[in-house]
């Protein structure tokens, strides 16, 4: 009786047991969370919406990768659609949306308890973007851009890694 019992604790040592779906699903969790935090750590990433909220207007749902914007320490790119007002100098027919690129005047990122907030400040060719981006710990993040010329716009979606070989 007692040889039985010792083979089969020591069976259950040798063979590892098999994790749980649970389990699978909450180290997937934790990766996906340190990837995020060290895109967010290396100021290295890209933003793609799939919804714009403008300001006083009805929700519209965008097209998946046709819309981004690039955020790099050195230099932040936005190739965003405009829903909304503009004042100013901006002609109608002639508005090519939120896309600009430049070097960020100020971008900063600070951990917060359950997300991060990044915000930058980019001068475009004739006018100033402040963008407010919180991003959950998962990658869902909430992206607003207020513009000097235009009413600001909010956008949801997630935050990725910069493929370096693929153009966007």
């Amino acid at each position: 009786m007692t040889v039985v019992l010792f083979l089969s604790i020591s069976m259950t040592t040798l063979f590892p047991q098999e994790k749980s779906r649970r389990e699978l699903k909450e180290e997937k969790k934790l990766e996906k969370q340190e990837q995020i935090m060290a895109m967010l750590n290396a100021r290295e990433f890209i933003f793609i919406a799939t919804l714009a909220i403008p300001s006083g207007m009805r929700p519209v749902n965008l097209p998946v990768n046709q819309n981004h914007v690039k955020f790099q320490s050195e230099l932040i790119e936005s190739y965003m659609p405009f829903f909304g007002y503009a004042t100013g100098s901006v002609g109608y027919g002639s508005d090519t949306g939120l896309k600009f690129e430049g070097k960020p005047e100020s971008f900063t990122v600070q951990k917060n308890k359950n997300s991060f907030q990044v915000d930058a400040v980019v001068n475009g060719e004739s006018d100033k973007f402040t963008l407010s981006l919180s991003v959950g710990l998962e990658g869902n993040a909430s992206l607003t851009i207020i513009s000097n010329k235009r009413s600001a716009v909010s956008y949801r979606g997630e935050i990725y890694e910069i493929k370096h070989n693929e153009d966007l």
